[in-house]
């Protein structure tokens, strides 16, 4: 493992900061961590320099040859993205090195033991929880796939679940759609269901779901595949789709066939502006508006299917 780490700090907006946590990755990124970005930070040194976004992704590369070599596959990157940067351009970046010991400690300010709803916790592997009676504990680590319960798409999908499974609608089985890190489905099988399948077409992020099941000792339960959901059989108590507006909306004919009568379908990865159109796309198949849910610039939509 490296000594020294480059970490390359980039300002998106929300919407985008999937997709630039997967490009670090294919560029050979070995972490990342999200957070609320301050603009102080970043005011741009020209006024034709646009910033990026309200979210702060800092990316850790291990130190290797020239860092203007790495900042030229950063800049490339982040120009096949440049559709998602306001005014069309990527932002601008800063290269800072750090030590292992500065990564982990920035890692860990982070990322802390949270709750979600009344019973699911969901806490890194290197702080000691308290477990009170009837909670349902994760270990999670931040890690390349998205998702540790801090963003709110990922929060607004966990509180939905909770929600859910606390009413006593426990699903027997689920699809998590677009998996990532496999949070949504580990959360879904802690909280009571018998049978979770998880796809994502992205094999980094299954590869890292399975590590994080198998840390939770919950190989039994979850299974994660490639598969395209087109290829996926069977019918599910509750669906789960933690993806973009655009996607769910494209997914919809197949994530309704994937639901079982009288099934959740819960929807989130949708910014507030973009909710109308996520309503319009599944109006088809649903008689009702659905239950919404909101956190910031994010929504989240359940719908019930009827018999």
């Amino acid at each position: 493992m490296s000594d020294v780490w480059v970490e390359v700090r980039i300002p998106v907006p929300a919407e985008a900061v999937d997709l630039v946590c997967e490009a670090m990755h294919q560029i050979g990124c070995d972490g990342v961590t999200v957070a609320q970005c301050d603009l102080d930070a970043f005011v741009p040194p020209d006024p034709d320099e646009v910033l990026g976004g309200d979210q702060l992704i800092r990316a850790y590369f291990p130190l290797a040859g020239d860092a203007a070599a790495l900042r030229a596959r950063v800049a490339t990157a982040l120009g096949e993205l440049a559709d998602h940067f306001a005014g069309g351009r990527p932002p601008a970046i800063e290269l800072v090195e750090v030590t292992n010991e500065d990564w982990a400690q920035e890692w860990k300010q982070y990322f802390t033991a949270e709750r979600f709803g009344r019973r699911l916790v969901v806490r890194p592997s290197w702080e000691a929880f308290a477990a009170a009676e009837g909670d349902a504990v994760l270990t999670l680590d931040p890690g390349m796939a998205f998702g540790t319960g801090t963003h709110g798409t990922t929060r607004l999908c966990l509180e939905a679940l909770v929600e859910l499974f606390d009413a006593g609608a426990t699903p027997a089985s689920v699809l998590d759609v677009g998996t990532g890190s496999g949070i949504l489905a580990m959360a879904c099988a802690v909280l009571g269901s018998r049978r979770v399948l998880a796809c994502d077409i992205d094999a980094g992020a299954c590869r890292v779901a399975r590590e994080n099941v198998a840390d939770n000792d919950l190989q039994a339960l979850v299974e994660i595949t490639e598969a395209p959901l087109e290829t996926l059989e069977g019918r599910f108590e509750a669906v789960v789709a933690n993806i973009l507006a655009e996607e769910n909306v494209r997914l919809a004919p197949q994530l309704v066939e994937r639901l079982a009568p009288r099934g959740h379908l819960i929807l989130s990865g949708i910014l507030i502006e973009k909710e109308a159109l996520v309503r319009d796309g599944f109006a088809p198949w649903f008689g009702g508006p659905p239950q919404v849910r909101r956190q910031g610039e994010w929504s989240c939509l359940i719908y019930r299917k009827d018999d």
